[in-house]
């Protein structure tokens, strides 16, 4: 309301300016014809301010904007893997009683190009793998996470994350994950039930990654490539994979 009544003095102040200067205009040259010519010439070029203003300058502002704001958010994003989430996909995989029939399409080359991911995501579009939350240290992956709890939040709490939808998801499904086993005590003395219901849990939170984890490699690929070279190095899903350059 205030910032209503701020912008309508405002108006009525450039209003009365206006006026005024064209009364100021009159009595210095008493010439009414050629204060109307020059009016109408103003609201004649009045379509074209607003084009210019409103279209076409204000888009490219607003592309900007959005482009710095894409920045910020691939940088949370880029911190989320390097903390969590690639460490997270190895233990996941663990996990996964399939994983050897979709690794081939997640093992990302130098030269692969962006048609190359969309491919990669494509394949694993359905995939959902067999999750066990038995097959493997469940107790393992509960302390990882409890441990990097605080940090999952913080990213929630980050209103950059309010422009990419996807992401969101991952964060939600994984900090899900950290909630349900927070909550238990004792991981490895669970009814078949419970176990069922964190291997739904986890087969959540692990899809959703891989998803997020093509796209975070794209990205790396497109505007780090010595970024690329080591997330390479270090796929969680490459049974080959050495950190040292060879």
């Amino acid at each position: 309301m205030k910032k209503m009544r701020w912008e309508i003095w405002v108006g009525i102040v450039l209003l009365a300016l206006f006026v005024a200067l064209y009364v100021v205009h009159y009595l210095i040259f008493k010439d009414v014809h050629h204060i109307f010519i020059y009016m109408l010439g103003d609201i004649a070029f009045l379509p074209l301010e607003v084009l210019l203003v409103t279209l076409i300058i204000h888009k490219m502002l607003t592309a900007k904007e959005k482009r710095g704001v894409l920045e910020k958010l691939n940088m949370v994003i880029e911190v989320f893997f390097n903390e969590v989430g690639t460490k997270l996909i190895q233990k996941f995989a663990e996990f996964d009683d399939k994983i050897d029939s979709v690794r081939k399409y997640l093992i990302p080359q130098d030269v692969w190009l962006l048609k190359d991911f969309r491919q990669a995501k494509k394949n694993v579009k359905n995939y959902e793998g067999i999750i066990d939350s038995k097959h493997y240290d469940l107790e393992s992956l509960r302390v990882f996470l409890v441990e990097r709890r605080d940090f999952l939040l913080r990213l929630l709490e980050n209103p950059i994350l309010l422009e990419h939808q996807l992401f969101t998801d991952v964060l939600w499904a994984v900090f899900h994950l950290v909630d349900e086993l927070e909550h238990r005590d004792d991981v490895r003395n669970l009814p078949d039930t419970d176990y069922d219901h964190l291997s739904g849990d986890m087969k959540r939170a692990y899809t959703r990654l891989i998803g997020g984890w093509l796209d975070y490699m794209w990205h790396l690929k497109k505007s780090y490539p010595y970024l690329f070279s080591l997330a390479v190095r270090i796929n969680p899903f490459d049974l080959n994979a050495e950190v040292a350059v060879k």
